[in-house]
């Protein structure tokens, strides 16, 4: 932030800040990767055969230049600063912000058992909200109603840690 003088405010930099990537889950990435072996193997088998086999190599770059794209799209950024936890998504989505004096409860979890996990932004599910872009891990906030937050994390132990540490400054 920046006075009216031009000088750097260095007391409003965020505690925590992490931006997730809608293209850089390994699975997913390793599934296009397959796909586009498949179309140039494809292309490569049916090369002598056929006038339309083009397509398995247009087809099969276009995965991959998707896929370098896809890793530069941000699906959400998590940033926390003020005594809030604020999520802000892609494009259309609404800006998600957690008050933690509302928060009674926060710990380290698995954010599914499951190998594939979907990205989801502000799902609302079972009692829930999640928010998942990659991995595995997350931190999960109870609020006072008993409804829980699943934030999806690269950094499980130091989002818990400023937000354990934000919690104990109230």
């Amino acid at each position: 932030m920046l006075y009216s003088n031009g000088i750097l405010n260095m007391e409003n930099k965020p505690a925590f800040s992490e931006k997730q990537y809608i293209g850089r889950d390994y699975i997913r990435i390793c599934i296009r990767l397959i796909m586009a072996a498949f179309c140039f193997a494809a292309y490569v088998y049916e090369r002598d055969r056929n006038n339309t086999v083009d397509l398995f190599l247009v087809v099969g770059f276009g995965i991959i230049a998707v896929s370098i794209l896809m890793l530069f799209m941000i699906q959400y950024k998590t940033v926390v600063e003020n005594k809030s936890v604020i999520l802000d998504g892609l494009w259309t989505t609404k800006k998600v912000k957690i008050d933690l004096n509302s928060i009674v409860d926060i710990r380290k979890d698995v954010y599914s058992h499951y190998l594939f996990n979907n990205p989801v932004y502000n799902l609302h599910r079972n009692g829930s909200i999640r928010f998942y872009a990659s991995g595995k891990d997350a931190v999960v906030l109870t609020d006072r109603d008993g409804l829980e937050y699943f934030i999806g994390t690269q950094r499980p132990n130091e989002l818990y840690l400023v937000i354990k540490n934000e919690l104990a400054s109230l």
